[in-house]
């Protein structure tokens, strides 16, 4: 096996899948154009796993704190009644992506993983990107957060389907629109991330069990999960970062770049 692949795969996925420039568009991308392919479906799970293992490491606090507050009901303090809304909130908004994967994930696994629909996507989700820095206030911080903003964010993230739209991409622009500050619509994004991104893995298990992993291919495996969930605590923290005292749109802008570049490709094919 070829663990500088798995290593690869992995740093791609712990960058992409954190900010917002998709970890779907690039992949469909390089397999259109660089014909690198997935190294099946048993191992893009494993690299999910990983990610999700960036999230929980890195929000362990926040993750805790959320699950005493939702099992210790009783406790009524403002920081638990905070984070039992939190909690709800979060799960709340992940109802619409889970209908809409049940729905529409066969189309985003065949007819929308074209690079011309990626190009659509990355320019569209950049200039939504843009013209959210530009007219949001920015001064909402996640404890203001409401029922409503979280139906929009949670309905927003449906559209992630799309390869080149960017699940964290698409839920910071609905953040960002809402007014809320740049620090918050981060956070909630990637604590959104991780049911979301959990529930998919869980959601192929049954093909899991089906094909099973190798005893050859463990260490490769090993490979993509350490090197996806290293690089993905390295990204969420770079991010967090940056956001301090940058805006987003960098990203709009490599979104701009790349699209560019796909478009040109496919004219001069």
């Amino acid at each position: 096996m070829d663990y500088f692949y798995a290593v690869f795969l992995g740093l791609l996925q712990g960058a992409t899948e954190f900010l917002p420039i998709s970890s779907s568009g690039h992949l469909v991308l390089m397999e259109a154009f660089l014909e690198v392919e997935q190294a099946g479906l048993v191992f893009d799970v494993a690299l999910h796993l990983g990610t999700v293992m960036a999230i929980l490491v890195y929000f362990r606090h926040d993750f805790v704190a959320m699950a005493r507050a939702v099992f210790y009901f009783t406790a009524q303090g403002d920081n638990e009644k905070q984070m039992r809304k939190l909690a709800l909130f979060i799960c709340v908004a992940t109802v619409p992506a889970v209908i809409a994967g049940l729905v529409w994930g066969g189309a985003a696994k065949t007819f929308l993983r074209q690079p011309a629909i990626v190009a659509c996507a990355l320019a569209g989700g950049g200039a939504l990107l843009l013209w959210s820095e530009k007219v949001g206030r920015h001064n909402r911080d996640l404890g203001s957060i409401t029922f409503v903003d979280v139906l929009f964010i949670g309905f927003s993230q449906a559209f992630a389907l799309v390869p080149g739209v960017s699940r964290s991409g698409i839920t910071m622009t609905a953040g960002l629109f809402l007014g809320l500050d740049r620090q918050a619509v981060a956070r909630f994004s990637f604590l959104l991330s991780a049911p979301i991104i959990f529930g998919a893995g869980i959601y192929h298990v049954p093909e899991i069990l089906q094909h099973g992993i190798s005893d050859g291919q463990l260490l490769f495996f090993l490979s993509g999960i350490v090197t996806a969930a290293l690089s993905g605590y390295l990204f969420i923290a770079f991010l967090l970062k940056y956001i301090r005292t940058r805006s987003f749109e960098v990203f709009a802008y490599y979104r701009f770049l790349v699209a560019g570049i796909v478009f040109l490709v496919l004219l001069v094919q």
